[in-house]
Formats: structure tokens, sequence, C-alpha cells
């Protein structure tokens, strides 16, 4: 029987972390067509709000019955507004090891919430579920990524050299690939006791039992 990810909701003093519906297909779309995102990671240009229905209603449902990972819309808990992505891949049950990756919309950063978002899904993948690794890669050049690996215990395991494909504009004002390295970062459960003590006492799990 294949392992899956529950259904869950994780809150912050800050922010939910639930699963994507179709009431974020806006602002999905808006925030994965932003220049950073573009920059950083492969999603598709330009990110349309079909692209962005079918990630949330198919892709994502998919991903996690199969147990390969889990997309979970980041929102602020006053507001209700989506602020970010977390999404866990490349899942291995059998040694309990799965990569966390965050995207933060343009109009929500330089406010600490990749780091609180990563951090309260990482207390629950060590904690509540077990886990006991939990891997991070960011663009030699992701100098924001690499900050948030830092702020939440991460410890830097060497670099993937020439392993990342980041996207530059080029003069007519479409996107080329450019070949750049990868530096690996790691989290274990032992790694996670410097980390922030007012979020790991203030953060919840709740279950999202009717989602599909």
């Amino acid at each position: 029987m294949t392992s899956t990810f529950p259904n869950i909701s994780i809150s912050t003093e800050r922010l939910v972390l639930r699963p994507l519906d179709e009431d974020d297909v806006p602002a999905l779309a808006e925030m994965m067509n932003d220049e950073q995102v573009a920059a950083w990671t492969d999603v598709p240009q330009p990110f349309t709000e079909d692209g962005a229905r079918h990630r949330i209603t198919q892709w994502a449902p998919a991903e996690r019955a199969a147990g390969r990972g889990l997309d979970l819309a980041v929102t602020e808990f006053l507001t209700q507004r989506l602020v970010g992505i977390v999404q866990l891949t490349r899942t291995n049950w059998h040694i309990r090891s799965t990569e966390l990756s965050y995207i933060i919309a343009p109009w929500a950063r330089g406010e600490g919430y990749a780091s609180e978002a990563a951090l309260a899904t990482a207390q629950w993948l060590l904690g509540d579920r077990k886990f006991e690794r939990i891997e991070l890669r960011t663009a030699a050049d992701n100098t924001a990524s690499q900050q948030v690996a830092q702020k939440i215990g991460c410890i830097s395991e060497g670099v993937l050299r020439n392993a990342c494909i980041a996207h530059v504009r080029t003069g007519d004002g479409t996107w080329t690939d450019v070949r750049t390295d990868f530096i690996v970062w790691s989290l274990l459960p032992e790694d996670l006791e410097g980390a922030d003590e007012q979020l790991a006492d203030t953060a919840g799990f709740t279950s999202y039992s009717d989602w599909n």
C-alpha cells in the first residue's frame, strides 16, 4: 500500500497552511508569473489561470495520492490571503525523507513568511510524521532562499555542480536557461532544537478530512 501525506492544515501565529482550492486560482496564477518565481523555478511561463486550476484540481491531488509529495497553500491567518506555497517532493517513505521548497508571493515578501511556513512544515514532518530527513536545494545565487534555509536551522551539506537551471530575461523579453550550482541543505530532528521555540509552541495541526 502506498504511503501518502494526510489532509492537513498547519497553523502558526500568523499563518495557516492548507490544501490549495479553486478559490486560489487567480492569486496562484498571479504569484507564479512573478519575475523572481520565473527566474528560480521551473514554473511554466506565462502561468495561466488554466494552469493554476490544473495544478490545484489534478496535479497536486495526483502527487499526494501517489505518495510523491504535498502542496500546501500559505495564507494569512487574519486576512485569509494567499501569500505563498510550500511543496514537498521526491518523498521516500522507506527512509522517511522528503524535499521541501517554498515560494512567497511578491505582495508578501519581507515579512518572514517563508521561514515561518517552512519551519512549521518541518516541525510537523519531523515531529508528528516522524520523518528523519528534510532536504532543501537552493540555486547558488538565490541568497533569499539560502537565508530561509539557514534561519530554520538547516545544515549545508555541499554543492551539486552545474545541477540547477535558472532563467534570465533576454534582450527581446523572453526567458533563456542558464546553468548554475545547487546548494544542498538538510534538516534532521535534532536540528530543530535551536529553532524558533515560540513558533513550536503555537503551531497546531488539524485534519482536512473533506479535501480531495
